[in-house]
């Protein structure tokens, strides 16, 4: 047993009334002795559960990304800075994921990503990103984070598989499945970036309040470059059914900034200073003649023939909603001076084949 650990719990999981948010430096100090595994199992299924129902602070989760950053993998630098895309681990259960088709079309366009996740997780038990990839003939799962920086380093696409890369965090999945609620570790790791230099961190999100921590936390470690979506489940992937809900806060693209902070009703942060500038942008899917159902979530084998119909250049919903995200994300990586050249430039990309042979060029290079 940690008694250093017990006194950590103590003071946040002490009742609605006494317990206290812990400092930074406290949070990452908790994190990393559970991560290493020198609180009890005990004591770690009881932080999670009571930092769950006490909810975060933007400090905490500043704390949290110091200690992933202390322990966790990071890849090296490459030439240009990467796009760092956030989706939560315990996957999708009801629309479709884009993510990997969004990666491959950066790529393409010679803008480096990276993703990070692990095996089906709590709370959602959803299709998680490796599945997919999978799918497509890419098993991250069998490469070493050595082999992982190669391919990053040649092709501009790493996935940090934490089975493999960060077995201290996968430890805590099944603690996470005990417990039956999603902790604010599952709030992190939106934020990660397992990336040694500056990147864009793309954070998706289901409710505002979330948001407002993104900014406060990234506020305090310094981090200048982070696009929030309110997108569909939670992930980085723009819904084509309603009004896109954008934060930018991307300065090196000459982003016009402007203060956002309207205070949330029930927000359990505090505040951290000066205030992070941020553009809201709302897109309009119908502007630009996007606009559609959502795409269910159908089997996984059918989800990854829907794919390959894309890289086929295939006209469908499917390949409509690949553009819109496609576009989207060339844009702000700076690729396209516009949204509609975005467009246009995923469209080209896909119809022209070009996608789908960077995707066999990851097939050679891994050996799949």
């Amino acid at each position: 047993m940690s008694d250093r650990f017990r006194e950590l719990l103590r003071q946040v999981g002490s009742g609605t009334h006494t317990s206290e948010a812990l400092s930074r430096s406290q949070v990452a100090e908790a994190l990393r002795l559970m991560l290493l595994q020198e609180a009890t199992p005990a004591q770690i299924g009881a932080f999670l559960i009571a930092h769950r129902i006490r909810r975060p602070t933007g400090e905490e989760l500043a704390g949290m990304l110091d200690a992933y950053e202390e322990i966790g993998p990071q890849l090296q630098l490459v030439a240009s800075a990467p796009m760092v895309l956030g989706c939560p681990y315990d996957g999708r259960s009801r629309t479709a994921p884009f993510a990997p088709l969004t990666a491959l079309i950066l790529i393409t366009a010679g803008v480096p990503v990276i993703l990070h996740g692990g095996q089906r997780m709590p709370t959602k038990e959803g299709i998680p990103l490796i599945e997919i990839w999978q799918g497509l003939g890419v098993d991250w799962s069998k490469l070493s984070l050595v082999q992982t920086q190669q391919m990053f380093t040649q092709l501009g696409l790493g996935f940090v598989y934490l089975p493999q890369h960060f077995p201290e965090a996968e430890r805590l999945v099944t603690y996470r499945r005990e417990i039956g609620k999603r902790p604010p570790l599952a709030t992190m790791e939106l934020m990660w970036k397992p990336y040694l230099g500056q990147a864009t961190v793309v954070c998706g999100y289901v409710h505002p309040p979330t948001e407002t921590l993104f900014r406060e936390a990234f506020q305090l470690r310094g981090v200048t470059e982070f696009i929030t979506v309110k997108g569909l489940e939670g992930s980085c992937d723009l819904p084509r059914d309603r009004t896109c809900i954008i934060g930018l806060r991307q300065p090196s693209l000459g982003t016009k900034q402007i203060k956002d902070s309207t205070p949330v009703e029930g927000q359990n942060s505090h505040p951290t200073g000066e205030d992070v500038f941020l553009e809201r942008l709302l897109l309009h899917p119908r502007d630009y003649g996007f606009a559609g159902k959502e795409i269910p979530l159908p089997s996984t084998s059918i989800l990854i023939e829907q794919i390959q119909g894309v890289l086929a250049g295939h006209n469908s919903e499917f390949m409509k909603a690949a553009l819109w995200n496609g576009g989207f994300y060339l844009w702000r990586s700076g690729v396209c001076p516009n949204l509609e050249s975005g467009l246009s430039e995923a469209e080209s990309l896909l119809t022209q084949g070009k996608v789908h042979a960077k995707l066999q060029e990851i097939h050679r290079l891994g050996h799949f």
